[in-house]
């Protein structure tokens, strides 16, 4: 499969990496472009859909092709099967690694992997690791979710995930968080991957409801970082949020 979506993320690494993500169970396809348009000319490097509840089609097709409108890539972020659609750029094919349920660690990923293939769908790889909070994706993914200052678990999960192959170590601190993870655990997270020389994303997301904590995110190792729930609040939100990680080096 063709790995485009994949290419132009890493191309902007060095830039700092934004991802606008959308929760197909709360927006509508006409509010779902408007936040991706926001997203586009705030300079967002891509749109993220997905959610752990409420996902169906065609709805979620509808949602998908009105974000395509604003130019940005459009990858799947699925919590399960049914958060996939042909009419997407790219999926991240993720292991959620801290999980209890092998379900989530094998099970879904070889039940996806034949209807991905016939999508022609662009995959990523993706270590999704929760932590602290966790929110929804833990609860349904069954997770055991990492201590926020246990950041050498954390070191520990994601060093795994590289050695796998993952070309993006997601660690997730769960939509609505109430904090996002800590950055001496992001910073722990990013000395145990150096000492492999990872040439992949890590990327980070949870809880970053303000420019100086996706600042700090940043400063302490982390490629790019995941806005979500504070773009539904407050689409103005986008622009100070990459203003921020652009400037943050």
């Amino acid at each position: 499969m063709k790995d485009k979506t994949f290419k132009r993320l890493l191309k902007n690494k060095d830039n700092k990496i934004h991802l606008t993500l959308i929760d197909p169970d709360k927006t509508n396809p006409e509010i779902a472009k408007k936040i991706s348009l926001n997203a586009y000319e705030a300079g967002s490097d891509a749109i993220l859909i997905g959610g752990s509840l409420g996902v169906y089609e065609p709805h979620l097709t509808e949602l998908v092709k009105s974000c395509k409108e604003s130019g940005l890539p459009v990858i799947l972020f699925p919590g399960n099967i049914n958060g996939l659609t042909s009419s997407a750029d790219a999926v991240l094919f993720m292991l959620l690694l801290n999980s209890d349920d092998p379900y989530y660690v094998g099970g879904v990923q070889a039940q996806a992997a034949p209807i991905i293939l016939r999508m022609g769908l662009e995959t990523i790889p993706t270590a999704y690791i929760i932590i602290g909070h966790g929110g929804a994706a833990g609860y349904i993914g069954k997770a055991r979710p990492i201590p926020y200052e246990r950041g050498d678990i954390a070191a520990a999960y994601s060093l795994a995930g590289a050695m796998l192959g993952a070309k993006i170590i997601y660690l997730e601190a769960g939509s609505g968080a109430p904090y996002p993870i800590p950055p001496q655990t992001i910073s722990l997270v990013r000395r145990a991957l150096d000492q492999i020389e990872y040439d992949g994303l890590l990327i980070v997301g949870g809880g970053i409801n303000s420019p100086e904590s996706a600042k700090e995110a940043i400063k302490a190792g982390a490629d790019g970082i995941v806005n979500g729930t504070i773009v539904e609040k407050d689409p103005l939100s986008l622009y100070h949020m990459i203003r921020a990680i652009r400037n943050s080096y």
